[in-house]
């Protein structure tokens, strides 16, 4: 009998209870409605009575806490949090609270000795906690002293090593991050990728990889055998666009290492797309003198005549003698490894070379068909054969042949890279025949390509187009200036430069002015009057109506100084204008590279 009374007043007080807990969490709901109000007087007022009930307590405690301070009533907040740390011993967060109760009354004395006092109490248990709502606060000295403090406690300078990145990262503290970062790596090899990436993250002044390049050389050093080390210094050095330094690190890994080469082969690949040619060119001679069985020896002796083929092509006036060297070295690898599916690219590259160089059309079509026609060759090698087929008809003068094969090519290879490719060509022969709205229709498209460089292509294009078909007269000229285009991809470089000089005296003023200067300063550069390519760049860079190509012309005068007329002073006083005014420019990291250079900040 007793029992059943007693489960008779068990249920009767939960019945009872029940609506006193639904009341109390609307008055919770309330109270944080007032708070989220800005009206603090109602907000307390409910708290203040909702505080003393235990299952409330998380809920209420932080929200009542603000209140509280945000009503400057310091000595009821000092009250509550002392009276929460009683209660909650052990709970450390409680307890940095009370310090920002002091901050809040304006007791910065106070609050500085009490978080000290409280660092120096602190249990190793206790490192995570403290540090987390140090970091809620947005207190992030203190966080960083906390898990400084940790170490100290565990005895272990590496403990809490991801916080602090993480910590230091956010804060963007390169002088910090570095060390850190570096003595992660110095432990844990596998820990690169995450290292590379909270350096990216964070060093964004040159300042910050001088620091990184200094502190890492001196750990290479001191480490030569740390194969992370060396690695994250190829990668710093690849950040700089210094293709050159990372190519000999890789190198100097690679003899110590005998890891075969793959390294350096990828370091080659880099070097050789951003036209660090004579990097590339190392890169592969290393190879085939370090590695004459290896598996990369035969791509090797290839690449390394290809590297050689781009720096003759961008080194003005070309050398046509080098052009027929080039052409025998390329048929002295057919003779060696055969004419067969491996080799299609190489007679491509011949084809270039006959074509574009030595003005032999003929003997370029013969061999891009033995390529096309090639038993076993790669598709993607056939296609590019045709476009390159295509290329060259169009260098005859017969636009009809070109566009079949650009067509047949993009309709084998839809929505791909070299299908996109085959669309770009025909939207650029559309380009040169004047029909912009075809043309436009083909780049709308290419836009939005997979591939970055098509698609800024397509879009430079576009661009060009769009400026300067606005009114019924410029479309004249925009037609005048994509028959000059065209003259200059046949090689017709007297006559282009004729009819630039007719179209600046027809369209005096024209939006295509700055356009018409810069072509005929490439013009100039190639053919290698160097002072009449700098005249035509300052009549861009001299007007301040020519803003779109006024960072290019810049960065071409300076390229110029450097590299053709010697005059490193003159080019180191360009470069650094640049700096100053083109910070965002894709010129950037290489002007960057170049002044630092010539400046003598490093030498490799």
């Amino acid at each position: 009998m007793l029992v059943k009374s007693y489960y008779i007043l068990l249920f009767a007080l939960l019945l009872l209870a029940a609506p006193a807990a639904k009341a109390q969490t609307q008055e919770l709901e309330l109270a944080r409605e007032y708070f989220s109000q800005g009206d603090y007087g109602k907000a307390e007022a409910l708290y203040s009575k909702l505080i003393a009930e235990p299952r409330l307590f998380e809920a209420v405690y932080p929200d009542y806490l603000r209140t509280l301070l945000a009503r400057r009533n310091y000595k009821e907040a000092e009250k509550l949090v002392k009276k929460t740390i009683k209660r909650y011993p052990d709970v450390p967060g409680y307890a940095v609270d009370l310090g920002l109760v002091y901050q809040a009354a304006g007791d910065k004395v106070g609050a500085e000795k009490y978080f000290s006092k409280l660092l120096e109490q602190l249990k190793p248990e206790e490192v995570i906690a403290v540090a987390s709502v140090f970091m809620q606060n947005e207190l992030y000295d203190y966080a960083e002293k906390t898990y400084l403090r940790g170490r100290e406690l565990n005895k272990n300078p590496l403990e809490y090593n991801h916080a602090l990145i993480a910590l230091y990262t956010y804060q963007r503290k390169s002088d910090r991050l570095i060390p850190e970062v570096l003595n992660l790596l110095a432990q844990d090899d596998q820990e690169l990728p995450y290292v590379q990436n909270m350096l990216q993250n964070t060093l964004s002044k040159e300042e910050d990889f001088d620091v990184l390049e200094k502190e890492l050389l001196v750990r290479v050093q001191q480490n030569p055998d740390k194969l992370a080390l060396n690695e994250l210094l190829v990668w710093l050095y690849i950040q700089r666009r210094d293709f050159y330094s990372a190519m000999l690190q890789a190198r100097a890994v690679d003899r110590r290492t005998h890891s075969g080469g793959a390294r350096v082969m990828e370091l080659g690949a880099i070097s050789a797309k951003n036209e660090d040619y004579q990097g590339a060119i190392e890169a592969y001679e290393y190879i085939i003198k370090e590695y004459p069985e290896g598996p990369y020896y035969l791509i090797a002796r290839q690449r390394l005549i290809n590297a050689r083929e781009e720096q003759v092509q961008h080194t003005f006036p070309v050398d046509l003698q080098k052009v027929r060297s080039l052409i025998a070295d390329y048929e002295a690898l057919l003779a060696e490894v055969g004419r067969n599916a491996q080799t299609v690219e190489v007679l491509q590259h011949m084809a270039n070379l006959y074509a574009f160089y030595l003005d032999d059309k003929d003997k370029a079509i013969a061999l891009l068909q033995e390529a096309v026609n090639m038993p076993q060759a790669s598709p993607a090698l056939v296609a590019e054969s045709k476009l390159t087929l295509g290329d060259i008809y169009l260098l005859k003068g017969e636009p009809w042949e070109s566009t079949l094969l650009y067509a047949q090519v993009e309709k084998a290879n839809d929505d791909t890279p070299i299908g996109h490719e085959a669309k770009l060509r025909n939207a650029r022969l559309s380009y040169y025949k004047g029909d912009f709205e075809l043309a436009q229709a083909h780049l709308d498209i290419l836009k939005l390509a997979t591939s970055r460089e098509i698609a800024n292509d397509a879009m430079d294009l576009s661009l060009l187009i769009t400026d300067n078909t606005g009114l019924d007269t410029s479309t004249a000229a925009m037609q005048d200036y994509a028959a000059i285009d065209l003259l200059i991809f046949q090689h017709k470089l007297p006559e282009a430069q004729a009819a630039l000089d007719k179209m600046l005296q027809q369209y005096p003023g024209h939006s295509l002015t700055d356009e018409i200067y810069f072509q005929k300063a490439k013009i100039y550069e190639r053919e290698g009057n160097f002072e009449q390519a700098v005249a035509n760049l300052q009549k861009i860079t001299g007007n301040p109506q020519n803003d779109i190509l006024s960072d290019d012309a810049l960065y071409r005068m300076a390229y110029i100084y450097e590299s053709n007329l010697n005059e490193p002073e003159k080019a180191k006083e360009l470069y650094n204008q640049f700096l100053v005014k083109y910070q965002g420019s894709v010129y950037a990291a290489e002007a960057r590279k170049r002044f630092r250079k010539l400046r003598g900040d490093k030498v490799n």
